[in-house]
């Protein structure tokens, strides 16, 4: 009897160990890469680490560097609903402190399975010490890095913001989004039981690469300037909207780049998405007659007109079945070229049109750039196709001539108009002017010169010489300087029905009013354009030249630029 009993025993014990072995086997030769990782991921900490992303800097004449993008700590409160008693008082004080709906308090109590809610971001200083001196618990503090902005509105359609999971959007932080984020690190360790780092491995980490600092081209006083001149715009002559752009003609640097219409990026939240939209290079609009110094260059350039070529002015010009009047119905009779642009003659340059054969024509506005992105360095640039234009019937030839119906962006036509100051080349216009990369490499935006050359040089200093009887003797006499050759032109263009949303055809009694010119004008250190939408003034000789006056005689005292001539006391 007692010999069954041992055999059993025997038996279980040789089962028991058989299944042991079997198990060690399992897990310590078939299955042992993974619960080596299992046993390593118990003790083993590997946590990523975040970069600081990189500043954005203006800058000054002299090169003093303003932040206008950088990072700051915040405080935010949450809670953890499953630890907080007395919940109906708690909703009464935190509802007082921080300024919420009891309802919006409720709702996150009802989360009790999670242990971490926030309640409440981007505490002041006030609410800090309030929470703090609650002392109840399952609610606390945490402190985040939040992308602050100083400045505030200023440049805001430039800058972007940086939004939800910490990404840029529009402008500068969503084009240099990979050189601004950096690059994330690996924390490598070991860890207690409980989960707290014990040992930190600083041969297996990867540091974190911080992000780079960009240095704009951007001018702090002047962009400030510009801003403030269309905030007066605002208030004397009601616009709706408006642009100013400024930039190194001979480099393509912007150095101011303004729009009434812009936001503050520490609330981006608070504002409609359309506000975002850079008017430089994210809206289209119809130049109208400040197009036509490019009319008249392409015909220059062919050898088909001359400064002093004359023409006889009816008042209208038949295209078929439509006829095309001046501005206000008047009749010229006879004018030079000169005077064309000087009086901004919508049938003169018609007639100019129609001396080149219209796909030479249409090679120009194209060689010009207004068929292309600038590709500049901003989010979102869009280009007009054009299409109507590109369909060579005449009336379209016609009314591009004098800037209806050809459509561009601010950018596209200042980049035009830069031809005429560099010889007859065409440039391209960039915002970022150094790029400091983490270990103090500098990388530093270089000019771009497009060839072969748009226009003789010949020609451009043809065209830049009517552009300052313009400024001598026509509509735009308000954009003088004394002392100073300035060129410049004026456009008043309705703006089409279809750019208001309305599905219509023809023009609004709306008008953009712009006057685009250069200072000095043999040799320019500045080019500005101003835009204005729907001013409560007739034409751009009254709204967009007076503000050009007041800008370019602030650059020029600003950057203590020598006159041209000496003037009469």
């Amino acid at each position: 009897m007692k010999t069954w009993r041992v055999n059993l025993i025997l038996i279980l014990i040789l089962f028991f160990g058989a299944a042991i072995i079997g198990r060690l086997i399992h897990v310590q030769i078939l299955n042992y890469d993974f619960y080596r990782a299992l046993a390593i991921g118990q003790h083993k900490l590997s946590q990523p680490i975040t970069p600081n992303r990189g500043k954005i800097f203006v800058q000054d004449k002299t090169g003093n560097l303003y932040i206008l993008a950088t990072n700051k700590d915040s405080r935010f409160v949450f809670i953890s609903p499953n630890q907080i008693e007395k919940k109906e008082l708690v909703a009464q004080n935190l509802s007082q402190i921080l300024n919420l709906e009891e309802e919006s308090i409720w709702e996150k109590f009802e989360q009790e399975d999670d242990l971490f809610v926030v309640m409440k971001k981007k505490l002041t200083d006030e609410e800090i010490k309030n929470i703090e001196e609650l002392k109840i618990a399952g609610i606390d503090l945490g402190t985040e890095t939040l992308r602050y902005y100083p400045e505030e509105n200023l440049a805001s359609q430039i800058l972007g913001f940086v939004g939800g999971e910490n990404l840029g959007q529009y402008g500068i932080e969503n084009f240099y989004e990979q050189e601004l984020k950096g690059k994330e690190g690996l924390a490598e360790g070991e860890k207690s039981s409980k989960g707290y780092l014990v040992f930190f491995d600083s041969e297996r980490s990867l540091p974190a690469q911080e992000g780079s600092d960009l240095i704009l081209g951007i001018d702090f006083y002047i962009q400030s300037k510009a801003e403030e001149l269309l905030r007066e715009a605002k208030e004397n002559l009601d616009i709706e909207d408006g642009q100013i752009i400024v930039l190194e003609p001979h480099s393509g640097k912007i150095i101011a780049a303004a729009s009434l219409l812009n936001f503050n990026p520490n609330q981006y939240s608070d504002y409609d998405l359309e506000v975002f939209k850079n008017s430089l290079s994210q809206k289209i609009f119809e130049p109208g007659s400040v197009f036509k110094p490019i009319t008249i260059a392409s015909a220059l350039n062919e050898g088909e007109i001359t400064p002093q070529t004359t023409y006889i002015d009816k008042g209208f010009v038949e295209i078929g079945v439509d006829t095309i009047y001046n501005y206000n119905g008047k009749i010229y009779g006879k004018n030079t070229m000169t005077e064309v642009l000087e009086k901004s003659i919508n049938t003169g340059a018609v007639f100019v049109e129609q001396k080149i054969p219209h796909n030479i024509f249409l090679d120009y506005i194209e060689k010009f750039g207004i068929f292309e992105k600038t590709n500049i360095d901003l989010q979102g640039e869009v280009s007009f196709e054009n299409e109507e234009v590109k369909k060579g019937y005449e009336i379209n030839f016609a009314t591009a001539s004098f800037g209806q119906g050809i459509g561009m962006t601010p950018i596209q036509l200042v980049r035009a108009f830069c031809v005429f100051t560099n010889g007859g080349k065409l440039i391209k216009p960039y915002l970022v002017e150094k790029i400091i990369k983490s270990d103090g490499t500098v990388l530093e935006t270089q000019t771009e010169i497009q060839n072969p050359a748009v226009i003789s040089q010949r020609t451009a200093s043809k065209i830049t010489a009517m552009l300052v009887s313009v400024v001598e003797n026509g509509f735009a006499k308000q954009a003088k300087v004394p002392g100073y050759y300035i060129a410049g032109k004026t456009g008043t263009a309705q703006v089409p029905w279809s750019a208001l949303g309305i599905e219509k055809e023809g023009y609004s009694d709306k008008t953009i009013q712009t006057f685009l010119g250069f200072a000095p004008a043999f040799n320019p250190k500045f080019l500005i354009l101003v835009k204005l939408h729907n001013p409560k003034t007739r034409t751009a000789e009254y709204s967009a030249v007076p503000i050009f006056h007041n800008l370019a005689k602030y650059i020029i005292d600003y950057y203590q630029i020598p006159p041209d001539y000496e003037t009469e006391l």
